[in-house]
Formats: structure tokens, sequence, C-alpha cells
């Protein structure tokens, strides 16, 4: 046995092999890593199987498995043997001696070093390449399903005039196998090359011929098989000119043939494919001539006329053709621009009109009454009243809504209203007591609805609930009120085993529950909750006892997730909404079909056409996209994911897309008709936001249809910034029930503002039909204002509500000392030929800090109105009142009589409304004495008030305390004050929610 170190006086240190039970160690604890690596992978494809299963959508799974494992195997497959075979061929045509030299002197250790692991290192190099070739390969599952079952779109290019589905399915697996070609070539090149260089088949430095007549010969078979892909890829470039994006002063993202592409590029790539087709030839002819001198000449052309014909050519064209007289030269190009473009992404039937911006009717009162025809105006603002229903309907710390709710209508008493509505979702950063065991066993799921009417609010200013308490109760009818999925449902659950989920509470106190759903998947099989417990990093899955009969295990649980997991084909709207549809909680969420590959239209960006001051704020609305860069985008699915068992439908709602039959066509049976949508749920779909901004982005300049009002970029338009928020970010699209000029009556719409580019005066009105079921869905209509005269813009709009000196100091009033004020949404709505403004105005006050509205601003024809309800401000705007509505049921069955002209009257009633506020100051800190005094302050004003209104009617029946006229009654037994904003409550309220 060998020794090391020591000296003669020095102990000796023996070096040898580890001991037998070292060995077994380590070859046990190697055993071991091996099978711990594979039983990780084996627990991601289990699970994932597992997952897939459980909703139903195992065909997806095993589909895109196949794919992907063919693709890996086949083109893994092709490119190891293109390198393995050239580098044997190289090693077999191997000269038999070589010229003696420093330079083969120096090659022979190297040659002699590998000899004896030769086949190891060709299995090896081989193996590596395949990996990595079959890996690429597997990421283009979506080219091969589309390649392979494309459907025609029927309709042809006009250039090539081949139809639209070989640009949009074809020519993307081409380019996918002619780089995979050139790939193969060179790396099979580089590996015959170095391989002829080691066994003396090529010499840099020997004397003698540089290259042995075999490595000639082979390496220019492969340099011709080089230069003859470089031949397909021009001919595919030609096609390639229909769909290649470029810089062009008239839009941003010009896709499609111009001027220079069509009489200088094409035929260059024409001249080119038949050079390089020739180059080839020459190349594949040294077989037999054994020299490279007529290739080499070949190439050097081929490349000098890439150079002169494909560079300098298009350059001069260009320059001296098209420059001097653009307009004319590019206007045949542009239109086809426009009609691609206006086709690709369903704008093309955008009924563009005239409006004038100013209103021609001199009769106050007449306008004052449309207004209540046109529009049924939304004050309650989704986007900041989310605190207020966390404040007023939370209930408990571990529900929340989301930060964004979401606007649907309902239909209350045989007429439908638009209805702010959101779910209470559970919130673990609620919980008090942080445990694997709470947090994934005990709280599980949200529970209820709660809306609120979106045209009123209270006499607080707080919203009128429609739906509301927990459990929740009202008008929505009976439903499944859990809440297992949604959109702040982002951990996995446990549910349905020994240990019992915490449903709600009352005042009788906690309430359990188990799950009973055919969600999720059962961990009574030892191997799923080994999966699982490598799958999510938690070991307690293995062994926990809270884990048995009949427990499933919830995950991928929000509805953008589990839509996209199941379609992994379609890109996700960011906004997913709620809906109550046959006593079932219903998450509705739009899905699209996209390409990149449409001729002449236009690209855009999905993922900044579609941002605005909302999803600044909020990254949950942001679309999800396959593909950020497209040019083709259709609403093609509408997909439902039960709130309950986590069910997911897609329903196929674009019957002519080709996009989406090709898709269908790759997963047969996961897209339902559009017939076996339920009218329940008809009533609630609606158009999909991020579709409306990408279509009025690319509105802002293909509103136009002539190419040379294109080309001067005269009627560019732009979506403005968001005047109430200040982050600069493009204002985001309402949702409104109104009525457009054409329209007899008013429907659920879509709405937007455009200003000129660089300036903040209005320029045009959008709205699209969003009554999902009805002809006119999806109608675009634009009222484009005038050019020589100019009409206020939002910002304008914005800034003359702050300007105002009146209103200026009533909003400094509002503030107080610590209050804030948040502006609403501002609605736009075209009424007798102009524009009216509608803005509610918020104060978050006290020691909450949540959301009430106080005010209304309204403007229109120059009048503006800063007033306590909508009704007050359009009176005073108009000048005139409006309809007065039906006497409201109060709860009680008394009809409360209008407001008196009694200054006695008048007078008792504004002490009223003093002890109504300092009773509610009183309750906000809370000082309950103050609270008691301010009661009997209020008792006693109104009945003052009673008294000296049945006295000045001589005796008639007293009723309940007056209402102000045009307030609204909120539903019985909401305990909140009657009237819209700015109204007072005419009983005791009682104290706010613990």
């Amino acid at each position: 046995m060998p020794d090391r170190g020591g000296g003669p006086t020095g102990p000796r240190i023996r070096v040898g092999r580890p001991s037998r039970r070292v060995r077994t160690l380590l070859t046990t604890l190697g055993v071991l890593a091996v099978l711990g690596m594979a039983f990780t992978m084996f627990a991601g494809f289990w699970t994932d199987w597992l997952w897939y299963r459980s909703v139903h959508y195992s065909s997806v799974f095993t589909t895109t498995l196949w794919t992907k494992i063919g693709l890996f195997f086949v083109f893994g497959l092709l490119m190891a043997l293109a390198v393995g075979v050239n580098i044997w061929l190289a090693h077999r045509l191997r000269p038999p001696l070589s010229a003696m030299s420093v330079e083969q002197q120096s090659l022979d250790r190297y040659r002699m070093g590998i000899a004896p692991f030769k086949t190891w290192l060709l299995l090896g190099i081989t193996s590596l390449v395949g990996l990595i070739a079959g890996a690429s390969a597997a990421g283009q599952w979506r080219t091969w399903l589309m390649w392979v079952n494309g459907v025609s779109f029927g309709q042809k290019d006009p250039q090539f005039h081949l139809d639209v589905s070989f640009f949009a399915f074809d020519l993307p697996w081409y380019r996918f196998l002619l780089g995979f070609g050139f790939a193969a070539t060179i790396l099979s090149l580089i590996a015959a090359a170095l391989t002829h260089y080691l066994y003396g088949g090529l010499r840099v430095t020997s004397p003698g011929a540089r290259a042995t007549a075999a490595a000639t010969g082979h390496l220019s078979v492969l340099l011709g098989i080089f230069v003859a892909l470089k031949a397909v890829a021009y001919w595919l470039d030609r096609y390639g000119l229909a769909v290649k994006s470029s810089d062009f002063k008239a839009t941003d993202n010009w896709t499609g043939l111009r001027y220079v592409d069509a009489n200088a590029y094409l035929p260059a790539k024409t001249i080119l494919f038949c050079i390089a087709v020739i180059c080839a030839l020459l190349f594949f002819a040294t077989l037999w001539r054994r020299t490279w001198q007529l290739p080499v000449i070949g190439f050097g052309l081929m490349v000098l006329s890439a150079i002169l014909i494909g560079g300098l050519y298009p350059a001069i064209v260009q320059k001296f053709q098209v420059q001097p007289n653009e307009q004319a030269k590019e206007a045949p190009y542009v239109e086809k621009n426009l009609k691609a473009t206006r086709e690709a992404y369903g704008i093309d039937g955008a009924q563009v009109t005239e409006y004038s911006g100013t209103s021609t009717t001199k009769d106050k009162t007449t306008l004052r009454d449309d207004v209540d025809s046109t529009a049924s105006i939304r004050v309650l603002d989704p986007n900041i009243v989310s605190p207020t229903f966390q404040q007023l309907q939370q209930m408990r710390k571990y529900y929340a809504f989301p930060t964004n709710l979401d606007v649907d209508r309902y239909n209350v008493k045989g007429s439908d209203e638009d209805t702010v509505i959101g779910l209470r979702e559970l919130n673990l950063a609620g919980v008090d007591k942080q445990n694997w065991i709470n947090n994934h066993f005990r709280y599980t799921h949200g529970y209820g609805v709660v809306a609120a009417k979106g045209t009123t609010s209270d006499a607080e200013g707080r919203p009128v609930f429609t739906e509301s308490n927990l459990p929740s109760e009202g008008e929505l009818g009976t439903y499944e009120q859990r809440v297992y999925y949604g959109e702040k449902t982002t951990t996995y659950s446990i549910v349905g085993g020994p240990q019992k989920e915490i449903d709600y509470s009352d005042d009788q106190g906690e309430k359990t529950t188990s799950y009973t759903g055919e969600s999720g998947v059962n961990l009574s099989s030892p191997v799923n909750r080994a999966a699982y417990a490598v799958a999510f990093g938690e070991p307690q899955i293995l062994y926990s006892g809270a884990i048995g009969d009949g427990s499933r295990i919830l995950y991928n649980r929000t509805p953008k997730e589990r839509v996209e997991a199941v379609a992994p084909w379609l890109t996700i709207d960011g906004d997913a909404y709620p809906a109550v549809v046959d006593h079932k909680i219903q998450w509705i969420v739009d899905a699209y079909t996209t390409t990149n590959g449409y001729p002449y239209a236009s690209r855009t960006t999905l993922g900044d056409t579609t941002a605005d001051s909302l999803t600044a704020a909020n990254d949950n609305r942001a679309v999800v996209a396959q593909q950020n860069q497209v040019n083709y985008i259709r609403n093609s699915v509408k997909a439902t994911v039960d709130a309950y068992t986590g069910e997911v439908k897609l329903y196929q709602w674009d019957t002519k897309d080709p996009v989406l039959k090709t898709w269908m066509k790759a997963f047969p049976g996961t897209v339902k008709a559009k017939s076996s949508i339920s009218p329940s749920l008809m009533a609630h779909l609606r158009y999909p936001q991020d579709l409306f901004k990408v279509q009025r982005e690319l509105l802002s300049r293909y509103h136009v249809k002539d190419a040379t009002t294109f080309l001067s970029g005269s009627e560019v338009w732009q979506v403005p910034d968001d005047p109430s928020n200040k982050s600069g970010d493009a204002v985001p699209p309402y949702y409104l029930s109104m009525r457009m000029p054409d329209q007899k009556a008013q429907a659920f719409s879509l709405t937007t503002t455009f200003t000129p580019n660089g300036r903040d005066n209005l320029s045009a009105f959008m709205a699209v039909d969003s009554e999902a079921g009805t002809p006119d869905y999806g109608k675009i209509r634009v009222l484009k204002l005038p050019t020589s005269t100019t009409v206020d813009g939002p910002k304008q709009v914005q800034s003359q509500f702050n300007s105002e000196q009146d209103i200026a100091e009533s909003i400094r009033l509002l503030k107080g000392g610590d209050s804030d004020i948040e502006y609403g949404n501002l609605l736009t709505v075209p009424l007798d030929g102009g524009l009216l403004y509608v803005e509610p105005v918020y104060v978050r006050g006290g020691g909450l800090k949540y959301p009430l509205l106080k005010k209304v601003l309204v403007t229109y024809g120059g009048n503006t109105a800063f007033e306590d309800t909508l009704d007050e401000a359009l009176d005073k705007v108009f000048g005139a009142q409006g309809p007065t509505p039906p006497p409201t049921d109060t709860g009680g069955g008394t009809t409360p009589p209008p407001a008196s002209s009694n200054p006695t009257v008048r007078q008792a009633l504004a002490d009223a409304q003093k002890a109504f506020a300092a009773g509610q100051e009183a309750l906000k800190k809370p000082d309950w004495d103050a609270y008691a005094k301010a009661q009997k302050d209020l008792e006693a004003a109104l009945k003052r008030a009673e008294d000296a209104q049945a006295q000045a009617d001589k005796g008639s029946k007293a009723s309940a305390s007056p209402t102000p006229t045009g307030s609204a009654s909120p539903r019985a037994g909401s305990g909140s004050g009657s009237g819209t904003a700015g109204s007072k409550a005419t009983s005791s309220p009682s104290p706010g929610p613990s």
C-alpha cells in the first residue's frame, strides 16, 4: 500500500481504498439521492395528472404531454443522429497515415488519450445535443398542434393570394423546421471539421494539401446543405414580408409589405433564392471535382448579392423613389394594412358618426327629463368602495373583498339595475392564530355575496345593499354561499376529512362544516399524500392525523389560474367577475384566441395596450397572455368557474373564429357549444374589458379609412390619462347602462373617451353594446367630435371642477381635519348633442377611513353643480326639477310626504340634521353620552317638525319623518337611513358595525 508524507523521524500516513463500510454508505447515499430526485420528478408529474383528472380535463394533460414527448424524441433523435453520423463518417474517412509534423505529433497525444473512450464520447456528445434539441422542440407544441390541426380562415392575403391560415398556422412551423435544420447542419459541420482535424483529414500547418479528398467531399456536402437551407430561407422570407413588422411613421408596429418591400425586397429574395440554389449545387459538385474553387466563388457571389441586392438596392428605392412621393407610393399598401388591421381586431364594423358636442335643445326641462331615459348613471365606483364593503360587511377579520369590485346587472323587482358586487372571500392574514391546521384545514373558504345598487347611496353616503349580512340575504334569492374558489384564494386547503372547517359565525357562535363537493384530489392513497408532500414541500401532509378518509386537497383556486390550466392555449382577461347563476356563485372569465401571423395587420403588445390606472395599482387585473405580441384577437371563449365545486366550463362564444376551431380540433370535447349557455348565465355575460382596451387603442388610429389621412397623422387620437389619478396612467373603461343617439333604449355598455394626440380636449366618445344575447352585442359606436371647435375632455373637466371657487371651498370644508377626498369614476354620457359629465366625490374621514359618497359633481354645456345628490346636481345644472319618483315603501307601510315649504318645519329639519351629524361623530369616537344627547336632540327636532307640519296641514295625519324629493329608499331592514347622499336619516340610527 503506498504511503505519503513523513520523514525518518515522523509518522507515515497510509493512503488506500475506503473501507467496505464507507463504500457501502456512499453507495447507499448515492442510490437514495437518485431515488429522491426521481421521486421529486414523479411527484410533479403525478400531482399534475391527478389535478387534471379531478377537473375532468385529463385529455388536455395527455394531449399536451404526448405532443411534448413526441417532439422531444423525434427532434432529439434527429439531432443526435445528424451529429453522430457526421462524427462517425468523419472518423471513418480519416487518412490511414498522417504526415509527420509538430502539429500531428501534438494531435497524436489527444488521439491516443481518447481512443479507449471513443464510443462513450460519441454517445455523450450525441446525447447532449439530442437532449438540448429535444427540449427546444418540445416547447414548440403549440406550433405543432396549430399546424397539424389548422383550419382555413376563408380569407386570402392581398399579395400572395394564400389563405391566412398559411401565415398563421403553416409558416411558423416551417420556420421552426428551417431553424432546426440550420442548427443540425452547423453542429454537424463543426463536429465533422473537428473530427477531420483530429484525425488528420484537415491540416493547418502541415506540409502538403490542407484537406484530404474525403474531408473535402464530406464538408462540401454539409456546406451545400447549409446553402440549400439558406435558399429555402430566402423563399420563406418572401411570405414573411406579409407579417413582418417594421418602423413606419404612420404607426408603431407596422406589419405587412410597403412599396419598397413589394418592389425591391420581394424580387431581391427571389433572385437570392436562385443564386443560393446554384451555389448549393456547386458545393455538391465537389464530390466529383474535389476542389472548392467554384463553390467558394459562388458563395462569395451570394454574399455580395445579398449585400447589393438585398440591402443596397432597397435602400436606393426607398431614398429616390419612395421618399420624394411617399403618400402616393405607400397609399395602396396602407389601404391593405387598414383593411387587414380592422378585420383582425374586430373593429371593421365600428360605426363612426359625427357628433356636434353642443346641445340644440333650448328647453331645460326637456333636457332634465331626458337624462333619466338616456342613462342610469352609476355613482357607486367599484374601484373605490371596496374599503366601505370591507368595513360594513366584512363581519370577521378572516374575510376580505377584492381591491376592485365588479359591475353587473341584476333584475330587481322587474327592472334591470346596475349593481356593484363582490364576494366575501377568505383572508388568511386576518386569522388570529397562524398555524398549519388553521391555515389549511380550519379556515378554508369565504362566505356569501355582497351587492349594492350602483345608482344611489343612503343618507350617510354608504352603499344601499341589495344583498348583505352573514349569511347573505336580499334580492339574489337562495344560492350556495360558500366560496372555496376566488381571486384571493391562493393557498391550498385540505377539506372533507376528520378535521371540521369553520363555516361562519353568528350571535350563537362559530358554525362548522365539512366540504361535500367532488372537487380536489383525494388523499386516501399514501402515494398521493407522499407526492403532495414533496410537491408542496410540506412533510406534514404525509403523516398528519388531520388527514383521513374523505380528505381532499384543493389548489389552483383562482378562477383565472384554473381556466389557464385547462386551456393553456387561451389568453385570459384580467378581470374575472362573480355572478349568482342558477343558485350558484359562478366566476365568469373571458378568454381570447390570438395569433401574430395575420398578414398586413399591425401588431400590438397586450401588456402595454391593456395597462391603465387600475392595473398599475392592482397586478391581479393584468391580462394573462400566451403571446404578448399579437395582431389578431377574438373573445372566442366564455368560461365559468363554480365558486363551491371549482368546476370549469368552457363555452364557444365566437362560432366563426378559425383559431378556436383549430384548438377545438386539437383538444376535442373541451369546449362546449354556444347553445349550451343557459339564459340565466347569458344575462350576466358582458363585453370584456381587455378586448375593449385593445380595440380602443387600435381605433385611435384606425378609425380613419382613407390612406392619405392615415399617413398625414392629422386624425390620430389618444386614450386620455385618468383625471382622478396622478400616476399618469390611462383612464380605464367604464360599464354603464346608457342609450347612444341611434339607440331606442338603454343598453349595458362599456365606454371610453378619446382626446387628440398631445391635447386635452375631447375628440371622440366610444361605447360598445355589452348586452350578451342581443343582436347589437359587440357593436362599436364612436361619436366623433368636430375638429373646428373644442369640447372639454376629461382632464379639462376635472380641472374645471377643481378651479371653481365654490367647489374648492366646499371640498376644503369636506376635508376638515384629517379627512381625505377621493374622486370616483368620471362618467361621460352623450345627451342631445352635448356631453354630460358626472363624477362622485368620496370622503374618507374619522378613524376608520373608509370612503363615503358625500357629493356629486355634474357639468353640462358649461354649467357645473356640486351637490349632495345626483338629482340635486342635475336639477341645478339644468335649472329644472327632474321627474318626481313614485312613493317608496319605507318598510313600515307608510308613505312619506314631500318636503314642506313651512319655515318652521325646515328649521326643525335643519336642527335634526345637526343632531344626526353630532350622533354620527359621537359613534366614531365612541362617546356614548354624547350619542345619547344627540339622539334626544334629534327626537325633539323631529317632533317639532311633525307638530308644525300637522298644524300646517290642518290636522292631517302625520307621517313618519319627511324625506327630500328625489331620495331613494334602501332595502327594508338594511339598517341604513333613507335617501340619496346628502339627505338625512329620520330615525335614530343604530351604532355602526363592531
